[in-house]
């Protein structure tokens, strides 16, 4: 008989908190955390600058029909524009729908692009590292030893709360960066979950996720085609695993992704561009220009102290004084900044040690990132904080391999420090984000900070405008065209504000001048068609219609297709009872835009007034379509159904106006009035109900405010 001995329990020791710190969902959640709390004052932010185009008179936003239709047009319209982001279009669209006009929503979803680009940064770096690894024993320590978690949490914690992307994430128009990153980084991850995985069913699904993302991201920004040669020179140089044929096989997917978005940004046409004086700039002043950003980007990654939009490393009009050329002194500096941060980059990229791998692909990552933006090609600046978005990620990893290369021993030091660095970097990021909570705020930092360009100067003078300081308005303006006298928007808003002291006659006087200059004006300026617009205001004043009319007639012959031009002519023309020219007018352009909700709508009136009933419901129904959130159409519908006594329909109509704006007091009211007709009385009562509910209530919230 054999004596069995009971088996000896296993104790499962359960990880401690320096367990569960490397954990890889602890990881993404202090991510996701800390992205959000250091971006939190600029939620609270209202449109800024470019947000007012680009958001609330954007048409191309308003409706779900019109998807596939931003594919078609580049990302500015009626203004100069080489940027093809139909995708950026899409999350406004998206923004539009969810939010409506509330702001806050807008903030919130840039804020989230951003957010969760850090997080699929880090799951990517997580895969990437470890071919980047050191292959040698050093200091005791083994390259089984090394770990890829916590440098791919620093890396990505670091540029997650980095203050230089403030352009890109606080400024709702800036989220073009966000989006590209976000898109690029799931192209990548899932182009090597499905390479990972062996089922077929799984992997194809997985290929097509991911070339599909990639598009995204060109789509998005034109930097997607940056990931692409990053992508391909990891792929090439620093992964040690796969096969040489199914490498090159990602290299055609690739290529066959540029082709489908080469051909979707040839359906807007060719773009528009200005004569652009930039483009004569020698080639060995471009290399000058190219060292004198990388040393200003090498300042603003170590040093972020001074950000601020309209930045520059080239300011020709300072030359022109020995005052200014004393106050452009660093730029001179920046060129020797520029070029100690190459030779950092390439010294310790060719050094010996732990993480060589590691700083070489950085290296790359930046080098590959910065090239597009470095000066070498013309942009329509010199230097951006919002182009470091990308190349910052390689920066950090060349840090991180920096650190690899220390002793061991100092590790924890080195990990300290870096703690100490997210939470400096935490709290500029913190402050900078407040920068963006109002156009005064954004405007008097910028040019307080350094960026005191015409636009800047423009548009905290039409913030003082809005509010009807035109005093303030003009002080700032004729500074402005003081300093740039060719500047035509400076003038045509300084002339307006002019106008609107009763000074008509210099008012008149510049307007004439501007609109008689817009010829030459328009070949390396937006919008000069805004003087005409603003001279054929004043002749409507004089009530000189005739003269107004005329003055539109030759602008929308020299900028055809501009709504606002075509806008004021056929709203003349109505006034002057000239239905028929008003009416072809506003159908020639309604017809080649079917996009365009104030274009139908005008007509859809325009038609009511003529007493055409049916074909004004027709273009009214149209309009319907193209907003989802405005009432107009939908009031004027029910209004002719009532004048046609068809009151179910105009009741049905008005019901769907009051589902769009259920806080909004008028379309209770008309809603009241057409059930009223319909003899149902205590419905009727309801609704006026209703509204004196919301008037208490908006009286409430204007009394606590």
């Amino acid at each position: 008989m054999t004596d069995h001995k009971p088996p000896i329990p296993v104790r499962v020791e359960r990880p401690g908190f320096a367990g569960w710190l490397t954990r890889k969902w602890i990881h993404c959640l202090v991510l996701g955390l800390v992205g959000f709390l250091v971006r939190i004052p600029a939620l609270q932010g209202e449109t800024i600058w470019d947000d007012d185009y680009l958001i609330r008179t954007n048409p191309l936003i308003k409706s779900p029909l019109l998807i596939l239709e931003t594919f078609r047009h580049y990302l500015f319209q009626d203004t100069f524009s080489l940027a093809y982001r139909p995708v950026q279009n899409l999350s406004y669209l998206f923004d539009y729908l969810v939010w409506n006009n509330n702001f806050y929503g807008y903030h919130l979803t840039s804020l989230v692009c951003h957010v969760a680009g850090g997080i699929l940064l880090y799951l990517l770096l997580q895969t990437l590292l470890p071919s980047l690894r050191p292959q040698f024993t050093t200091g005791g320590v083994s390259s089984s030893q090394c770990t890829v978690g916590w440098p791919a949490f620093f890396i990505s914690l670091l540029w997650l709360v980095h203050p230089v992307h403030s352009a890109a994430v606080d400024y709702v128009s800036g989220r073009a960066d966000s989006l590209a990153f976000l898109f690029a980084c799931s192209a990548w991850l899932l182009f090597l979950k499905a390479r990972a995985t062996t089922s077929a069913w799984m992997g194809y699904p997985l290929l097509a996720l991911s070339w599909s993302s990639g598009l995204l991201a060109l789509c998005s920004r034109e930097t997607g085609i940056v990931w692409i040669v990053i992508f391909c020179v990891y792929t090439f140089v620093f992964e040690r695993s796969g096969a040489s044929r199914h490498k090159w096989m990602s290299v055609i997917g690739c290529a066959a992704m540029v082709a489908c978005y080469c051909l979707l940004r040839s359906l807007p046409g060719p773009p528009s561009v200005p004569d652009d004086p930039a483009a004569l700039t020698p080639p060995l002043f471009r290399l000058v220009l190219m060292f004198r950003s990388l040393g200003d980007y090498g300042r603003v990654m170590l040093w972020p102290h001074n950000l601020h939009m309209e930045r520059t490393v080239y300011s020709p009009r300072a030359y022109q004084t020995e005052t200014g050329r004393w106050s452009v002194i660093d730029h001179e500096y920046l060129s020797l900044a520029g070029l100690i941060v190459l030779a950092v980059l390439v010294l310790l990229s060719i050094k010996r040690g732990r993480g060589q791998r590691l700083r070489l692909f950085g290296a790359a990552w930046f080098l590959i990132a910065y090239l597009p933006v470095s000066n070498l090609i013309t942009l329509n600046a010199t230097v951006a904080e919002h182009w470091l978005y990308l190349p910052s990620v390689g920066l950090i990893i060349f840090v991180v391999g920096c650190v690899l290369d220390l002793p061991v021993a100092a590790y924890r030091g080195a990990a300290a420090f870096g703690c100490v660095a997210v939470i400096g970097l935490a709290g500029r990021s913190i402050y900078r984000s407040a920068d963006w909570t109002s156009n005064e705020r954004f405007a008097q930092s910028t040019i307080a900070s350094g960026g005191a360009t015409p636009r800047l100067v423009l548009l905290l003078a039409q913030v003082y405008a809005a509010r009807h300081d035109y005093a303030a308005a003009e002080r700032l303006l004729r500074r402005a065209v003081e300093l740039f006298p060719e500047y035509p928007l400076a003038r045509n808003n300084l002339a307006d504000a002019l106008a609107h002291q009763g000074k008509g006659k210099e008012a008149e006087d510049m307007f004439f001048r501007s609109n008689h200059a817009a010829g030459n004006d328009r070949k390396g300026y937006p919008l000069t068609w805004i003087a005409a617009l603003n001279l054929s205001h004043l002749r409507h004043k004089e009530h000189d219609d005739p003269g107004a009319i005329a003055i539109l007639e030759k602008a929308t012959q020299d900028y055809p297709n501009t709504w606002d031009l075509i806008s004021a002519e056929s709203e003349l023309l109505r006034e002057t009872e000239k239905i028929d020219a008003a009416l072809q007018l506003i159908h020639d352009f309604a017809h080649r835009n079917w996009w365009h909700y104030r274009a139908w709508l005008a007509y859809g009136r325009l038609l009511a007034q003529k007493g055409d009933a049916e074909a004004s419901t027709s273009a009214l129904r149209h309009a319907s379509w193209l907003d989802i959130h405005e009432t107009n159409a939908l009031n004027l519908l029910a209004m002719i159904r009532v004048r046609e006594n068809r009151l179910d329909e105009a009741w049905r109509t008005q019901r769907r106006a009051v589902a769009r704006q259920p806080d909004e007091p008028t379309q209770y009211v008309l809603l009241s009035n057409i059930l009223d007709k319909m003899g149902r009385n205590e419905e009727s009562r309801a609704a006026l109900a209703h509204v004196s509910r919301l008037r208490a209530l908006a009286s409430s919230e204007t009394i606590r405010n």
